[in-house]
């Protein structure tokens, strides 16, 4: 019930501030996917008293297929309101060569375990382009993200999860060099560190602008952070081939 009342007030905001502005800005709608593979990702549930293990390590994590959905409209070309939609889920298995004591529950060295690792993210950006020049612009925002997670272990009729759900405020910068009219290097994400942890999300692009409604871009995509507490010590990373689309309209 959290997560469907954080996900309806987002887009209650959003479709109000499109409707209120809609005469004055243009709507675009981006797609990006390609394939994500996992750098680390260090595990230690509860925070305090749990198995610490590693899902790159331990188990062998999978190199999966991704996909990020993102509307943005902006007005009079310095304001940009956007929403995205960012899932992710690994998949690992493997026998780990001591116990792993996982919220609760004890799985034994040298049996099959499943991991599964899910950091679903959720967020509402606004960001202002302080320079919007021929060949350069930038701009800087304030992203409100939910994050959907659950990292869960399962081996002979041993299961044990735990499930995550909460909002994090994070920094939105984005970078555009355009040496030339249609061709252009960019580089944007959100970030940001705190005492209870960090996020950090960046991409880095070579886009073309095919038509005046249609642009591709190609490049790599960073996935960092983590939180340490009582509750829950997880850090990750995760490295992304990504290529993605936008039509512009």
């Amino acid at each position: 019930m959290k997560i469907k009342f954080l996900l309806n007030a987002i887009c209650f905001t959003f479709i109000l501030s499109f409707n209120i502005l809609w005469l004055n800005g243009q709507a675009s709608f981006d797609f990006e996917t390609g394939a994500v593979q996992t750098g680390y990702n260090n595990v230690r549930i509860p925070g305090n008293q749990g198995t610490l293990f590693s899902m790159k390590d331990d188990l062998v994590p999978n190199t999966d297929i991704f996909y990020r959905l993102r509307i943005n409209y902006t007005i009079k070309k310095r304001h940009t309101l956007s929403v995205l939609y960012a899932p992710l889920e690994i998949k690992s298995n493997g026998k780990a060569v001591n116990d792993i004591v996982f919220e609760g529950v004890t799985f034994p060295a040298n049996t099959g375990i499943n991991g599964t690792y899910k950091f679903n993210s959720y967020r509402l950006t606004y960001r202002y382009e302080i320079v919007l020049k021929p060949k350069f612009e930038f701009g800087l925002g304030f992203t409100a993200k939910i994050r959907d997670a659950r990292i869960a272990l399962a081996s002979s009729g041993l299961e044990s999860e735990k499930i995550n759900v909460g909002f994090v405020p994070i920094i939105n910068f984005r970078l555009l060099w355009k040496p030339y009219e249609k061709f252009g290097i960019l580089l944007e994400g959100d970030a940001l560190a705190a005492p209870q942890g960090r996020a950090e999300d960046v991409l880095i692009a070579a886009t073309y602008r095919v038509t005046d409604w249609f642009g591709l871009r190609a490049g790599y995509r960073i996935l960092e952070g983590g939180a340490d507490n009582d509750e829950v010590y997880n850090f990750a990373l995760f490295h992304y081939a990504s290529v993605g689309l936008c039509i512009y309209l």
